[in-house]
């Protein structure tokens, strides 16, 4: 999976910069696959079967709750996990990872690939009961996830670009459902978050591609009576990424989530507080991408209008992101068949109901709040950008709050200069021997090639003599 995910961010081969996020994205996701084959070993030479449900039920038998065994096995797998669902620390490959072709940014960056990890927690949830440290720390990255991509949404340009952070924060989400012990709840989110993700990145490539290959959205606007199928699928999409309340499928499978991180057996009030500040931050930047492309005066002019090989999908996800949540009930009804019913043990005084409506108010504050900085006083959006304290937060989190860099000083400099320093040791030495030696022999060989047929027929009359004298006399 990560060679596909690495050919195909690769795709347009000719600009070195693809080639770089294909790269990028390789090698990160191949950090968390060495900790997951760890984890198989472990597991393996532990429990000696790698046959999930056999290995499952070897585990809860033969590992006490609060194994160090499970302990690593599931730190391990929750490495892994991070890596393939781009997750602190191990996300910043996916918003470079937006360089491949749309439609694989909708299928295997939004709604497949990247949710793998999301899957293998779920599917391993009995270890990481085993392991209430490994499971704390699986919501605790959701919630620090979630939060991080949130504000670094807020300041991108690109439209791709926004939609990765959105993924990000969204599978955080997801790991926050996983952490506190909700599994149906991550799942159903799981499911609803294809559709409407996958619906977003390609309607940003009908957008992209109407206007010439445009990225970014502060160079967009009024398209929404220049592509109206794009802006009204678009809007769907949007607002179930955002939670519109009692409509979308966003709105049931996210804020089951936030209510079971205040709720479930392992929640707790910093993650319900996390997962109603993501959602703030999830409305504010949704609506803030929506009223630049589609609203305001037109900026890239339209060049290219989509045929009904585009529009039949993204009216098909924008149906399934409207009713989708409407399968709730008989989803989670099925999950149980398969996951741990979620252990609902902490009230306080706040029900299901009071958290969908403290949601959903925030919903309508993070609207308000894009609708008057991006649409009607855009002035305002770009006075608070010019003030100094402004202005140092929307470079630090428009850089992904710098881990690019940390990462460039703390190992691909130190990785560079130790090459430099040992680019003429002995195993250099002797590889470049071999190639001095195939080139001294490529000369040797070619001045044989004269051209004169006569010295070839006895050059090849000679081998054959000699060929038949070492098998007969030798």
């Amino acid at each position: 999976m990560g060679v596909c995910s690495y050919l195909l961010i690769g795709f347009w081969y000719r600009d070195p910069a693809n080639g770089r996020a294909a790269r990028k994205a390789f090698i990160v996701t191949r950090v968390g696959d060495c900790a997951m084959m760890v984890a198989l070993f472990l597991l393996f030479t532990q429990l000696g079967t790698l046959q999930i449900q056999d290995l499952m039920q070897r585990a809860s038998a033969q590992w006490p709750a609060g194994s160090g065994w499970a302990l690593a096995a599931a730190l391990l797998l929750l490495s892994g996990a991070v890596g393939k669902s781009a997750q602190i620390p191990l996300h910043v490959w996916l918003p470079d990872a937006m360089a491949g072709p749309t439609p694989t940014s909708a299928l295997i960056h939004a709604a497949t690939m990247v949710t793998a990890g999301v899957y293998l927690i779920a599917r391993t949830h009995v270890l990481f009961g085993l392991a209430p440290a490994a499971q704390c720390a699986v919501g605790v990255v959701g919630a620090a996830t979630l939060l991080v991509a949130g504000f670094s949404a807020l300041t991108q340009h690109d439209i791709k670009r926004i939609l990765a952070y959105s993924t990000i924060s969204q599978i955080g989400y997801m790991f926050l459902a996983l952490g506190v012990g909700a599994w149906q709840a991550a799942m159903f989110h799981f499911l609803t978050h294809a559709f409407f993700k996958a619906l977003l990145f390609l309607g940003a490539g009908v957008i992209i591609e109407a206007v010439h290959d445009e990225h970014s959205i502060f160079r967009m606007g009024g398209l929404r009576k220049e592509l109206p199928v794009a802006f009204w699928t678009f809007l769907a999409g949007g607002c179930a990424l955002a939670g519109l309340p009692f409509v979308t499928a966003g709105f049931f499978s996210k804020d089951l989530i936030i209510w079971e991180a205040w709720s479930a057996r392992g929640g707790h009030p910093a993650f319900w507080m996390a997962g109603m500040l993501g959602a703030v931050l999830t409305s504010l930047y949704t609506f803030r991408l929506i009223f630049r492309v589609f609203f305001g005066p037109l900026g890239t002019p339209v060049t290219k209008r989509p045929g009904l090989a585009m529009k039949v999908p993204l009216i098909v996800l924008a149906v399934l992101a409207v009713v989708g949540g409407y399968l709730k009930e008989p989803l989670l009804a099925f999950l149980h068949s398969a996951l741990p019913q979620t252990v609902e043990t902490r009230a306080g005084g706040l029900t299901e109901t009071g958290s969908e409506a403290i949601a959903g108010l925030l919903f309508l504050l993070g609207l308000s709040l894009a609708y008057v900085f991006h649409l009607r006083k855009r002035s305002l959006a770009n006075s608070l950008v010019a003030n100094p304290v402004g202005n140092a937060l929307d470079r630090w989190w428009f850089a992904g709050w710098g881990f690019d860099w940390l990462y460039d000083k703390a190992f691909v400099q130190p990785f560079v200069w130790l090459s430099n320093v040992n680019k003429s040791d002995f195993v250099d030495t002797f590889y470049t021997g071999l190639g001095r030696t195939a080139e001294a022999s490529y000369r040797w060989l070619s001045s044989t090639e004269t051209g004169r047929v006569r010295w070839y027929a006895t050059a090849m009359a000679a081998g054959a003599a000699l060929f038949l004298a070492v098998v007969f006399f030798i």
